[in-house]
């Protein structure tokens, strides 16, 4: 690779962790040809973008970006397959679900909303956090409760009241 094709993938790098807001690190190193096609394919499904790069010009990339990527320059050793997604956890998700089956791929680290996480044992924290849907669909939820409530209270009081009239017309 030429300097100036160096200088154009680090450009293209630079660009794409300016664009996302969710990047993960992990290691797919050990993996066969036949699992890494399948985590190409869960990875596709699943709107993740999954590039292998090499952690020098990954490195270089970071410290041109605007971003902070705080520790996570540090975790850029051995194989590193970058991960791009609109959705913060479902790199996460996609990674433990992978995991049912085989050991890899490990997460090396994320920058996730201007917070870093490192190291693999922070994916159950990954996996949990809401995406920006679900959020949404959480507030809305508790924005309709209360109205819910009163509407079922008036509903059954008008119940209550026509039963006690009944009853004491029967009587």
């Amino acid at each position: 690779m030429t300097k100036e094709e160096k200088l154009n993938v680090i450009e293209d790098l630079t660009s794409q962790l300016a664009e996302n807001a969710t990047i993960y690190l992990a290691d797919i190193s050990g993996l066969d040809a036949v699992a890494t096609s399948d985590l190409r394919r869960a990875c596709f499904k699943a709107g993740v973008k999954l590039s292998v790069i090499k952690n020098t010009l990954l490195a270089k990339a970071m410290e041109a970006s605007d971003k902070e990527f705080g520790e996570l320059p540090g975790v850029l050793k051995g194989n590193t397959s970058l991960m791009f997604s609109e959705t913060s956890n479902a790199p996460a998700k996609l990674i433990k679900n992978f995991r049912k089956k085989s050991d890899k791929p490990l997460l090396k680290g994320a920058f996730i909303e201007e917070e870093v996480y490192i190291g693999d044992d922070q994916l159950d924290a990954l996996v949990s956090i809401k995406s920006k849907e679900e959020v949404i669909g959480d507030i809305i939820g508790l924005l309709q409760s209360p109205a819910k409530n009163v509407i079922s209270g008036l509903k059954s009081g008008g119940g209550k009241i026509a039963g006690i009239l009944k009853t004491l017309s029967e009587k």
